[in-house]
C-alpha cells in the first residue's frame, strides 16, 4: 500500500542518513521528484523539512511524551502464529466483502465454524501503484490445527513476532484515519522498523450486530526485531 512505503521512507527519513535520492529509490520512486511529491501529499512537508523536523523532535522529545495526542491506541505485542483459512480476492479493496460472503458461506455449509477463532482481512498491494483491477487481498478466518481446509479455500499462515496493534473503535468507513496514525505518526516515533509482512486487520466483533460507532478493528502491523 502507499502508505506502507511513504511511512517506511518517513522512518528512513528521520532514522538514517541516506540521501533522500536513495530513499526514494528503495520505496520504489523512479525519481527524486515523484517521491518528493508523493510525500509531500502524504505529510504535508517535503522530505527534508521532515527530516530536519523529526531530527529535532528525536533530539527533545521522549516517544512516550511525543504519543500522548494520538486518537487511538497503539501497544506493541508479540503476537502468535496464525493458521488461517482464507478465499483470494483480485479486485477493488472496498469489494473484498463478497469473499467475507463466499469463505462465510463455506464456513457454515461445511460445518467449520466451531474451529473458527475470528476475521482477518490481508491486503498485499498498494492502490496508488497497482491498477484497480488487480490488487490482490485475502479474506480470513482464523482456525484451529484440526479445521480442513479445501478448495476454494487456503490456508495461509500469519507469522509469530512482535506488530504494532492499532485498536480502532468506530465505522470501518473511520479506517484510513487509523491507517494514517499508525504509519504516519506512531511508525516513524517509535523508533521501529517495518517487517516485509503485509499488515492485516482482526475484526473483534460484527456489523451484523454491533452497531457502526462500536464496531472494534485491530490493524497489526509486522515490525523487524528490536
Amino acid at each position: 500500500m502507499r502508505r506502507v512505503r511513504m511511512n517506511r521512507a518517513a522512518t528512513m527519513l528521520v532514522q538514517s542518513e541516506d540521501a533522500i535520492a536513495a530513499i526514494a529509490t528503495s520505496c520504489g520512486y523512479p525519481n527524486g521528484d515523484s517521491f518528493a511529491r508523493a510525500f509531500q501529499g502524504q505529510f504535508g512537508l517535503t522530505p527534508a523539512a521532515f527530516r530536519a523536523r523529526g531530527a529535532m523532535q528525536v533530539a527533545r522529545t521522549t516517544l512516550t511524551e511525543r504519543t500522548t495526542h494520538m486518537t487511538y491506541p497503539v501497544e506493541i505485542r508479540d503476537l502468535p502464529t496464525h493458521r488461517l483459512a482464507t478465499v483470494d480476492h483480485v479486485g477493488p479493496y472496498p469489494e473484498i466483502p463478497k469473499a467475507f460472503d463466499t469463505i462465510s458461506a463455506l464456513m457454515t455449509a461445511r460445518g467449520l465454524w466451531p474451529h473458527g477463532e475470528g476475521m482477518v482481512g490481508i491486503y498485499f498491494d498498494d492502490p496508488a501503484t497497482v491498477p484497480a483491477a488487480k490488487l490482490r487481498s485475502k479474506a480470513c478466518v482464523i482456525v484451529d490445527e484440526a479445521c480442513e481446509i479445501a478448495p476454494p479455500m487456503s490456508e495461509y499462515i500469519l507469522p509469530a513476532g512482535e506488530h504494532a496493534v492499532l485498536t480502532y473503535t468506530g465505522p470501518y468507513s473511520g479506517l484510513p484515519t487509523a491507517y494514517d496514525q499508525i504509519y504516519g505518526q506512531w511508525l516513524p516515533e517509535s523508533g521501529r522498523e517495518l517487517h516485509d509482512l503485509p499488515c492485516w486487520e482482526r475484526s473483534l466483533n460484527s456489523p451484523m450486530d454491533t452497531a457502526p460507532e462500536n464496531l472494534i478493528t485491530e490493524i497489526c502491523v509486522p515490525l523487524k526485531p528490536a
